[in-house]
């Protein structure tokens, strides 16, 4: 993994997890890591369509077929 994707990662991390806390340093991080504007715009939307999609199935009450097939074993955080 190159270090320009590790910067958009950790920028969709903090979209995901905290977006609040998004700044335009931020922003200039990725541009820095060699991100254009349609680029960093795109990560933005698909970040804001997965959250939208997951609040909805939430909202529902929907569950992923299977039961539990889709969850990871443990978390990377945890693991």
């Amino acid at each position: 993994m190159t270090d320009a994707e590790r910067a958009l990662l950790a920028f969709t991390a903090l979209l995901t997890e905290n977006a609040y806390k998004n700044s335009p340093e931020e922003v200039r991080k990725l541009r820095d890591a060699g991100w254009n504007d349609d680029q960093i715009a795109e990560c933005v939307y698909i970040a804001a369509l997965f959250a939208f999609f997951n609040r909805v199935a939430d909202g529902f009450g929907l569950e992923f077929p299977g039961g539990d097939a889709f969850q990871p074993s443990s978390s990377p955080q945890t693991a």
